[in-house]
Formats: structure tokens, sequence, C-alpha cells
């Protein structure tokens, strides 16, 4: 019955009981019945969720939806409230975790920014980029170290590891220097913590 109230824009309410084997005084009583008490008050309940539901940037629950109607006064159980909410596709948002790549506290000397946003190079092995990246996988955070050459927009070196040390950015930059014919003057650009990770490499970026 329901199923044929949902579609009866769609279709012929005739051809629809007969397909489904529904007689059509039938299926016109049950339109015209009054919903029950139980029904009425789901209604009533499913618009203080929705309402809930929206006030709460979609990202509430059953537990806090249910919470909060207990504090406006209504007693209602976490099952029904979750129950309306799964039939209603009222799924709450996960707020994605953010995982910090850059560490500024640190006693290191910063390098000056020689770079000064002067992106376009007119030669390969002239100005490397690095940086940092995280992946979410089913076994937790890997984190992912890229060296790009400016010029042609490659990357030249890379290194992924399951933390966050030293070797992820050194290991990086040995891959670019044992692939590429480097010579004094490169410049390597990137964010404080990464130029602190390869400080001590040989005289490339000098």
């Amino acid at each position: 019955m329901k199923w044929i109230s949902a579609h009866a824009k769609q279709f012929k309410v005739q051809r629809m009981t007969e397909l489904l084997n529904v007689s059509r005084s039938g299926y016109y009583s049950h339109v015209k019945r009054v919903p029950s008490k139980r029904a009425q008050e789901n209604l009533f309940l499913l618009a203080l969720v929705k309402e809930i539901y929206v006030q709460g940037r979609k990202c509430y629950g059953s537990p806090r939806v249910t919470a909060s109607l207990r504090q406006q006064g209504y007693l209602v159980g976490r099952n029904r409230v979750a129950r309306l909410m799964q039939e209603n596709h009222l799924k709450a948002k996960m707020k994605r975790k953010r995982v910090n790549t850059t560490d500024s506290r640190h006693t290191h000397p910063i390098a000056e920014n020689i770079l000064n946003r002067q992106f376009q190079v007119s030669d390969t092995n002239r100005v490397w980029a690095g940086d940092i990246t995280y992946i979410p996988t089913r076994e937790g955070w890997l984190y992912l170290a890229i060296v790009l050459d400016l010029h042609s927009r490659k990357v030249v070196g890379w290194s992924m590891s399951p933390s966050m040390e030293t070797e992820l950015v050194t290991n990086a930059m040995q891959m670019a220097v044992q692939r590429r014919c480097t010579q004094p003057g490169l410049l390597f650009h990137s964010d404080p913590w990464l130029t602190v990770c390869v400080t001590g490499f040989p005289s490339l970026f000098t």
C-alpha cells in the first residue's frame, strides 16, 4: 500500500493494484484510514528530530539527538530516535581528523625565503620544492614526503612512512639526488620544518 501511495503520481493506481494483486477498494480504504496514535507521535517526533539534526549542522547522531529531546522534556528512547533517523536517512557527519605536518615549535634557525613565490623556473634542477602530506589507511595514517622540480613539475624524489620523522624527508631528498644530476647552487624551497630536516645535506643548496 505504501509503495502504491509513493508512486501514485507516476503510475495509474488501477494498473499498480492489478500488478500487485491488490483491490482498488482496499487501497483507497487504506489511504482514507486515519493514522494510528503511534504513527502520529512518530510524525511529530520526526519533526523535532529533524530540527535538532539541522541545528546541530547534521553532526548529531541518535545519542545527542535523544539527549536534546530529553532536555526539552520529551521522554523518548534512544532506539526509537535511532530508528526514525535511519528510516529517514539522517546520518551524522563524521568530522575528519586533521593531521599537522608542520612543526613550528623548534629552536633551529629558519632559512630566508629566497624563492619569494617566483615559481616560474627557467631550467630543470635549479629549484626543487618539498612538502609533506598524509594519507588515511585502515592501519592508520601514512605520511608522504615529495620533492618536486619546479621547472618540469615532476616528482624527483619521494618517501613514505607511518611516522613523521626526519628520515621521511631525508629519504625523499636522497632519492632525488640519486636520480638527478645536480649542481651546486640548487635551491630547495619548503616550509621551515622540512628545511631543518635537510640541513647538513651536501652543499647543493648554497
